[in-house]
């Protein structure tokens, strides 16, 4: 809770503040990495910094977090903090790192702000920054703890058994512990991070959802190479995102990931996960965003579950569309689930390639973007989305319409979190 000398001057800054925090974040970045540019090298993404989307993230839970503490001083935190503190977890972030963000963050604020930093206000926001920092402190080290790991230790060598290209841009990658034993269990919905060593000498790191619902002796990833599409026009429509440079790490793992070889491997994270009960379920996605809801579907057919199941899915074509037949037929195993498809091309060409299932539900495939406008939908309902910005935003706006609370819509976004982004 923030203490009563510094609400009412974090109140009269903050709009000052906000308004200056995205310039806060690229000082903040800049002075970080030229002091400790290993960091920019093996645990920062080097695309989100190159595209800005980390400096918006950084600056989006600053303002978030702030707000947080003004509006509701009585709110526990870690329902904002949940996603960031999963996302640290995967990445083996210490505790003694967040006094080194500290150190630059508020040197960025002095370069940025001035006199409009005067000793007051610094305390103020020193003090929301320690807030947040043992708030997320607070949440690893409980993380770390569930996973039977010392603070930092996630990393495993693991050992790729299978490799199957699921379509021209997406290949899946079966993973086993090298040391023989089983994999280790996880929560349908979650990710784990994979290290590439890359030809400069640099180590990236991305997060991948675990694909195949947990229970088995190994993981499985699916991965889609990121295409260099700066070239292109942008389109902001339901499957589109913002023309970026080549992935670096999934064009990597595309080349290079072979049976046999080894991967460096956190331990599972993230909080897109079912809850409790059997009510009614959402499961909406587009592109790759489909793979944790794959692990969801496949958990809830090995536990027999009757909950009311809506799938939704969009793609730009049944070719693009991977894993589409096993999706087919995990809905198809389910009592009470349907599936809906859009396909923005070659909607009427579905059917092809599909194996003949025993009392299938045939899909209802559409041309366009996902309406779920058009869907009936059950009171009570629970909904999880993964896919592109402009498709959670789609999707999640007409939820809201059609009055699905905001607090029973989940997401999972595939790179840093833009908070406001959905809004």
């Amino acid at each position: 809770m923030l203490s009563e000398q510094s609400a009412p001057v974090l109140r009269a800054t903050l709009p000052t503040v906000e308004t200056a925090l995205g310039e806060i974040a690229e000082v903040f970045y800049r002075r970080l990495f030229t002091a400790r540019p290993e960091l920019l090298r093996d645990l920062f993404n080097r695309g989100n910094q190159a595209n800005g989307e980390q400096q918006k993230a950084l600056a989006g839970a600053l303002a978030a977090f702030a707000g947080l503490l003004l509006d509701h001083p009585e709110a526990r935190p870690d329902a904002l903090l949940a996603r960031i503190a999963h996302k640290h977890t995967s990445l083996g972030i210490t505790s003694d790192q967040y006094k080194v963000v500290h150190q630059h963050l508020f040197d960025a604020m002095a370069e940025v702000l001035g006199a409009a930093l005067p000793p007051a206000v610094a305390a103020a926001w020193d003090e929301v920054y320690w807030l947040m920092a043992n708030a997320l402190i607070a949440i690893e080290a409980r993380l770390y703890r569930e996973a039977g790991t010392a603070e930092g230790q996630v990393w495993h060598r693991m050992v790729i058994t299978e490799r199957y290209q699921e379509t021209a841009d997406v290949i899946s990658l079966v993973l086993r512990p090298t040391e023989g034993r089983p994999a280790a269990p996880f929560r349908p919905g979650q990710y784990v991070s994979v290290q590439a060593e890359l030809a400069d000498g640099a180590r990236q790191i991305r997060q991948y959802s675990l694909s195949a619902a947990p229970g088995g002796p190994q993981w499985r990833i699916t991965v889609k190479r990121v295409p260099d599409t700066r070239g292109e026009e942008a389109a902001d429509t339901a499957l589109g995102a913002a023309p970026r440079p080549e992935g670096e790490v999934s064009s990597w793992l595309h080349r290079n990931a072979r049976v046999g070889d080894e991967l460096t491997v956190s331990s599972p994270c993230g909080d897109l996960v079912l809850p409790e009960g059997n009510g009614p379920l959402l499961l909406a996605s587009a592109g790759i965003g489909s793979t944790p809801m794959l692990a969801l579907l496949g958990h809830l057919v090995a536990t027999g579950s009757p909950r009311p199941l809506t799938v939704v899915h969009a793609d730009r074509s049944p070719a693009d569309h991977a894993l589409r037949e096993e999706q087919r037929l995990l809905v198809a195993a389910l009592p009470d689930a349907r599936l809906h498809l859009w396909y923005e091309e070659g909607h009427d060409r579905y059917e092809e390639g599909h194996d003949a299932a025993p009392d299938d539900r045939t899909a209802h495939v559409a041309a366009g973007h996902a309406d779920i406008g058009a869907l009936e939908l059950p009171d009570g309902l629970t909904a999880y989305l993964c896919g592109p910005l402009p498709f959670l935003r789609a999707v999640r706006g007409a939820l809201l319409r059609r009055g699905v609370p905001a607090g029973a819509i989940h997401y999972e976004v595939f790179g840093p979190d833009l908070w406001r982004g959905l809004s």
